[in-house]
């Protein structure tokens, strides 16, 4: 520095390249720096990004559109109009998955025989409206099981739309009247369903308490009645002990405790020779091996006791 205060040389001197050098106030009266002190670093200012710089772009478009669906869904749902498009269509998860080819477009059932395919597909709420990836297949497995007539089923789905139904089911083998009600019933007695129809109307029929466990024993008698088994049209358990048929003409023929097989052989040759079946009897009574009795009908009674007072005294002469 000259006498006039001015330096000799330029402050940038000192670094190449001429850079400048911030020089702090106590260099200004030379003074040295302490060696503990440390520069003061410069806070940068944080720079503010705007709001709608922040937000992902088209929100606001698309807020105004889920305002307006919103409010039209819930119109359609208030006027009804949702509910007739569902039970037209199905729900809105079911015509996704049609859209997107998963439909239901073929069912195979195999193992029915006294069920039909539409009664199948009715008791597994299986329709159009569904598709095959939201059908729950434990709980149709599950309904079709509750149905008495099947004995077990299982359900398997087939990507895309296909749809397996594999049921076994339980045989029936004779109706049961017990309480003005008649049942299915299997060969063992178990009940399967109420009769609700005339579809097993060809089934051997049993009536009586108990009569269902014993089903098997009729089933024999019928096989021993041979040409007559068409014309039994029931067996009747009395009391638990014994058998009565019934006959398509209204007759009852009383079988015995023990041997009733033998007085169905009886019967066939009591009818094979004297038509017996034919005539006017209401009830043939076979519980005794020695004799047969027999109760007349009514009108029957009545010609034979008419014929009776017709009919003149034995051993005395007629007057002339």
């Amino acid at each position: 520095m000259d006498g006039g205060g001015r330096f000799l040389r330029p402050l940038s001197a000192g670094l190449p390249g001429g850079a400048a050098v911030a020089v702090p106030p106590s260099a200004w009266s030379g003074s040295p720096q302490p060696r503990s002190s440390r520069p003061r670093v410069r806070r940068r200012a944080s720079v503010v990004t705007p709001a709608q710089r922040r937000l992902p772009p088209f929100l606001g478009t698309g807020l105004v559109l889920a305002f307006f669906a919103l409010v039209g869904v819930t119109g359609a749902v208030n006027g009804g109009q949702y509910q007739r498009i569902r039970d037209q269509y199905g729900e809105p998860r079911h015509m996704l998955a049609r859209a997107l080819g998963l439909g239901l477009d073929r069912i195979t059932i195999s193992g029915i025989g006294q069920l039909t395919e539409a009664e199948i597909l009715g008791i597994a709420g299986i329709s159009t409206k569904v598709s095959l990836p939201f059908l729950d297949v434990a709980e149709i497995r599950d309904r079709l099981e509750r149905v008495p007539l099947i004995k077990s089923a299982s359900v398997r789905k087939l990507y895309p739309s296909e749809l397996l139904i594999t049921m076994s089911e339980r045989e029936p083998h004779a109706l049961w009247q017990h309480n003005g009600e008649v049942f299915l019933i299997a060969l063992d007695g178990t009940v399967i369903d109420l009769v609700q129809d005339t579809r097993f109307a060809h089934l051997p029929l049993v009536v009586g308490d108990l009569a269902n466990g014993r089903s098997g024993e009729y089933l024999a008698l019928l096989e021993a009645a041979g040409p007559l088994k068409s014309r039994i049209v029931a067996g009747t358990l009395v009391s638990g002990r014994r058998w009565t048929l019934k006959i398509d003409n209204g007759m009852d023929v009383r079988l015995p405790e023990q041997g009733a097989a033998a007085a169905v052989a009886r019967l066939v040759k009591l009818d094979r020779e004297q038509r017996i079946l034919d005539k006017d009897i209401i009830a043939l009574d076979l519980r005794m091996n020695d004799r047969v009795v027999v109760r007349l009908t009514e009108e029957a009674m009545a010609a034979r006791l008419d014929a009776a007072r017709k009919k003149p005294p034995r051993g005395k002469g007629v007057e002339t």
